[in-house]
């Protein structure tokens, strides 16, 4: 049968689905498309970057056949096997119904891809395409069988397929066509090796399947959260462990770069590193949900990163501890949906962004309030970022939200800088560490008083953006939750109902900031707009629990929930205008505020029946 492959774009942000071996990850289309793998980390070139570009630049299709005529068919149900990343879309054709179970065991030895068919009735015809592109799909590798093997080699890099299927090439592309009936299974698998090794070994499809269900199943029930939010909190967590790079504990912020944040626009960033905010934050929901063994890995990970050298503490780092993360564009992507251009690294890293001092302080604080095994160095460490703080602490900076334009004193990095001393000062006052405990305390209040006296506007009742600004900033949200001021304080209430004013969307969901200032330039040095924040939407969520409008909050968080893809996957914002996710997928900092406020709504009583 005929079959016009070249019909396939890449889908919507959340028409993918996330499998991984917290190494690396891949995406999978709902026509069963793999659009996006990088190999063997999570930071490493594409070998299919199809989802940036199109399917000249790399893609691997695999399910029913289909005519020239005809778009590749989209599975008819798709779910994860229960509480784990083996996935399992399923279609129904004119012959009967088939099952594609795509999974990435948990690493032992070289990566692989699995791809299993299974007939479930009739008999389906099907057809596999796999199209190798090796460095964001700029190269074409030498493909050429080894026995009963096919390898794929360019350069460093040597991918192996393995199939029980039939091949043959066409078009520098590797095709296999096949049919199945009930109960009938073939399976595909692709593996990397260094190219100057031996091969890896011949896969066992159906054992590593076994394995990695064990392993999601065995590592689901150390989660001590049992309320009324269960799935979609075990699905975050899930998604978190998929971030998390096994050999180091490092955590990537997503495993995509590009998808961007405004559909045709230029807000298109590489999200392929461990910001050291937000791998605090998820340390702190795991630590929360029972995940000990996660959090120690992620402190040793700090330690080694920062090591000897906090005064050049970076923002992020690569997933093995990189300080050089130097920014460049792939100017042959033409990027997802036109969205140019398509950048790998992150010339953020170069910033000076004085909350992270605080988020990477109160993680350590929540560790070693949790009961995590005593690490002197952290105490150090953390009594060194203090004694950076009192001399930098009123600076400007970028800020959290990594600013190109001009370095402005932030609100909430002012408050993080408050928290980092306020949480030091516990260490000291429990006697687990020693410190100038007065003159710190001194540096506490003076921090909170310059931030009360130069951040508020008190005609407006809320506090701003930064120092002398009126704009205001979702950040905010952020200074009940961290306890600079008790949910009950007038200009804590004044401040999330400004920011349900002035930053909210018609559905209710909150915009980091106002992009732009009237006819001035845009205040975040960056052409055009972004969607809502998700992580900032669940930041509401949380106050409005916290200043006692709890039905509002649930309200507000299970919208939230209803924006979640079909598998409970989000992006990093949602597009009001497009009613569809944006930014890079999954997003850890949307997952992880999830997570939040859903144990403080169980906490309070406020769900629904």
């Amino acid at each position: 049968m005929a079959v016009r492959l070249e019909m396939h774009v890449a889908g919507r942000i959340e028409d993918y689905a996330l499998i991984g071996d917290m190494q690396t990850a891949a995406l999978v289309c709902r026509d069963g498309t793999v659009d996006w793998l990088c190999l063997p980390r999570f930071d490493s070139p594409a070998i299919f970057a199809g989802l940036l570009g199109t399917e000249e630049h790399g893609f691997w299709r695999l399910g029913p056949a289909h005519s020239d005529e005809e778009e590749p068919p989209t599975a008819a149900r798709r779910r994860y096997r229960g509480d784990s990343l083996v996935l399992e879309s399923e279609w129904e054709t004119t012959g009967g119904s088939v099952r594609v179970t795509d999974f990435m065991p948990p690493r032992d030895g070289a990566p692989q891809l699995v791809r299993v068919v299974e007939g479930l009735s009739g008999r389906v015809e099907m057809r596999s395409a796999l199209r190798m592109r090796f460095s964001y799909g700029r190269i074409v590798p030498w493909v050429h069988r080894v026995g009963e093997r096919l390898v794929a080699v360019a350069g460093p890099d040597s991918v192996w397929f393995d199939s029980t299927a039939e091949t043959h090439g066409e078009d520098l592309t590797t095709y296999s066509d096949f049919s199945v009936g009930p109960g009938e299974r073939v399976s595909f698998t692709l593996s990397w090796e260094p190219s100057h090794h031996s091969p890896p070994a011949v896969p066992e499809p159906e054992v590593a399947l076994a394995n990695t269900e064990e392993f999601w199943r065995d590592w689901v029930t150390q989660c001590t959260y049992h309320g009324p939010y269960r799935e979609a909190v075990i699905r975050s967590l899930i998604t978190l462990k998929a971030l998390t790079y096994a050999p180091t504990g490092g955590i990537v912020a997503a495993p995509t770069t590009s998808l961007p944040e405004e559909i045709g626009g230029v807000r298109n960033w590489d999200y392929r590193f461990t910001w050291l905010r937000d791998a605090a934050i998820t340390l702190s929901s795991l630590l929360r949900t029972g995940y000990r063994d996660e959090a120690r890995a992620w402190r040793e990970w700090l330690l080694r990163a920062v090591a000897g050298d906090p005064e050049n503490l970076q923002i992020m780092y690569g997933i093995a501890g990189e300080r050089e993360l130097g920014e460049s564009e792939l100017d042959w992507l033409p990027g997802y949906e036109n969205s140019a251009p398509v950048r790998v690294g992150n010339g953020a890293a170069d910033q000076l962004q004085l909350d992270v001092y605080g988020e990477v302080t109160e993680a350590l604080h929540l560790a070693h309030m949790t009961g995590l095994a005593r690490n002197d160095y952290a105490s150090l460490l953390q009594l060194k970022l203090i004694r950076y703080l009192e001399t930098h602490w009123q600076e400007p900076d970028e800020g959290i939200w990594e600013v190109r334009g001009p370095r402005r004193h932030f609100v909430h990095s002012k408050v993080m800088a408050w928290v980092a001393v306020d949480r030091t000062i516990r260490l000291i006052e429990a006697g687990d560490a020693e410190g100038p405990l007065e003159r710190w305390r001194e540096l506490r209040d003076d921090i909170h008083r310059d931030v009360c006296e130069k951040g508020y506007d008190p005609e407006r009742n809320t506090f701003t953006q930064s120092y002398g600004s009126a704009e205001l900033d979702a950040s905010l949200l952020l200074i009940p939750q961290v306890g600079f001021l008790p949910p009950d304080d007038k200009r804590v209430i004044g401040t999330v109902e400004a920011i349900q004013r002035e930053l909210s969307t018609p559905d209710g969901f909150v915009l980091r900031y106002p992009t732009s200032a009237g006819e001035g330039p845009s205040l975040d040095g960056l052409a055009g707009e972004e969607g809502a924040f998700l992580a900032c939407s669940f930041w509401l969520a949380d106050d409005l629990a916290m200043i006692g409008r709890v039905d509002e909050a649930r309200k507000l968080f299970e919208k939230l929930l209803a924006l979640r893809n079909d598998l409970g996957l989000l992006a990093e914002e949602w597009d009001p205008v497009r009613q569809r996710q944006v930014g890079n997928f999954p997003q850890a900092f949307s997952h992880v505020p999830l997570i939040d406020t859903a144990l403080r709504l169980t906490a309070s009583g406020a769900y629904g029946g």
